[in-house]
């Protein structure tokens, strides 16, 4: 009996919610597997091994990357300007994936530094040919960090200020003219 395809995304999804909660140590097989509503053969059915897991979920990272960088060469606002602005974290897709992936590189995963130091190339490799060099790139690259970082904190106990609205677009238009 074949099992229905969502149930291979859910258990990864079950895999992504485990990292963020409660860290790689967390994101134990069994947990997965409860979490995911499956039994543990059904979890080793669609991921042979935790290795398996945290392997699909940096190539999800890494797919939703590649959306994130589709849609900011076609944002009609701009590149830099798309960029900064997706960079509030919202509790994308995206953002967990990161979040998930960043969870295995402080527990000293290799593959997911690596994989998060990939996302960043690419981010870079979008944005190089709309600065003026890497000095101004760099700056739009820290600023979307902060951004970033800020809204992370928002949910916990030291808040960063997060600009919206106004206060965004004037924050985007001065990283556009710093970097041109």
């Amino acid at each position: 009996m074949s099992r229905p395809p969502r149930a291979k995304e859910s258990v990864l999804d079950a895999f992504e919610a485990a990292l963020i909660d409660g860290g790689a140590r967390g994101a134990t097989m069994d947990a997965v597997a409860a979490a995911a509503g499956v039994s543990k053969g059904g979890l080793l059915y669609h991921y042979a091994s935790k290795d398996a897991l945290e392997s699909a979920l940096l190539e999800r990272m890494r797919r939703l990357v590649d959306i994130d960088v589709e849609d900011m060469l076609r944002s009609p606002e701009g590149v830099v300007a798309a960029f900064v602005r997706t960079s509030v974290q919202t509790g994308s897709a995206l953002d967990r994936a990161i979040i998930a992936a960043s969870r295995l590189a402080q527990a000293g995963h290799t593959g997911a530094s690596a994989a998060l130091r990939e996302v960043r190339d690419v981010w870079e490799a979008a944005l190089r040919p709309h600065t003026r060099d890497e000095t101004a790139l760099q700056l739009v690259l820290l600023v979307s960090d902060g951004l970033y970082f800020n809204s992370a904190l928002a949910t916990g106990a030291l808040p960063g200020p997060i600009p919206h609205g106004a206060e965004l677009d004037a924050l985007i238009a001065l990283v556009e003219r710093a970097a041109r």
